[in-house]
């Protein structure tokens, strides 16, 4: 797997960053989500520079001009619910590519163990294609295993790049071992440990209820 650590570099990304950390700014959900959006760009376009490109002419109203684009067929497929956010900035910017969704959601935690349900999928073909898998959080990788043991029944991916906001080492210690090893990860920021309910410290607490309002348990 081929990792991608933003944060290792200075930029505009770390104060989208701080906002969705802090726990005061947070409180407003429509902010929450457009920082993540925001986040989701910043990720394509990093992203971009690996895809593969190809000369087009383009004719403006003063002549001709050869511009290199991105060639390949690219699906993405956010994992539902926290992922949307992130989905929509990839969508701002590939935005004329195929889109998919998929729910997995811990069931329970017990003894480090998650047990993951899958219950909902909807996707175009897969077969050849380029994946774009956004999840927010890459906390211990169960989800993001599950979610993968689902989409490679129904097509033979080209390759996988993960989006993620935050990651956990032990997550993407944990699905380096599940992905296909040009699987790209492309991630904001990294945090080095999970709590004992699986949720990574310091990280910013639950992303899918910050955006979208506390669900019943």
């Amino acid at each position: 797997m081929v990792l991608h650590n933003l944060s290792l570099e200075n930029s505009i990304l770390n104060n989208f960053i701080l906002e969705i950390r802090d726990a005061e700014i947070q409180k407003d959900a429509m902010r929450f989500r457009r920082n993540i959006e925001r986040i989701g760009e910043i990720l394509c376009y990093e992203l971009s520079k690996e895809l593969d490109f190809k000369s087009e002419t383009v004719k403006t109203p003063l002549g001709d001009k050869i511009i290199n684009i991105v060639k390949n067929e690219l699906v993405i497929c956010s994992v539902l619910r926290a992922g949307l956010p992130l989905h929509q900035g990839i969508l701002n910017y590939f935005d004329q590519i195929d889109n998919a969704f998929i729910s997995a959601y811990r069931k329970s935690h017990t003894n480090g163990n998650d047990e993951i349900r899958v219950d909902y999928f909807a996707s175009p073909s897969l077969d050849q294609k380029i994946l774009l898998l956004a999840d927010p959080m890459l906390a211990t990788g169960n989800s993001l295993v599950a979610v993968f043991e689902t989409l490679k029944k129904i097509g033979d991916l080209k390759q996988i790049h993960i989006l993620a906001v935050i990651a956990a080492t032990d997550g993407i210690e944990y699905i380096k071992t599940h992905f296909p090893k040009n699987t790209h990860l492309w991630v904001a920021t990294i945090d080095n440990k999970l709590n004992e309910k699986g949720y990574i410290i310091p990280g910013l607490g639950d992303a899918g209820d910050l955006a979208f309002g506390k669900k019943l348990d």
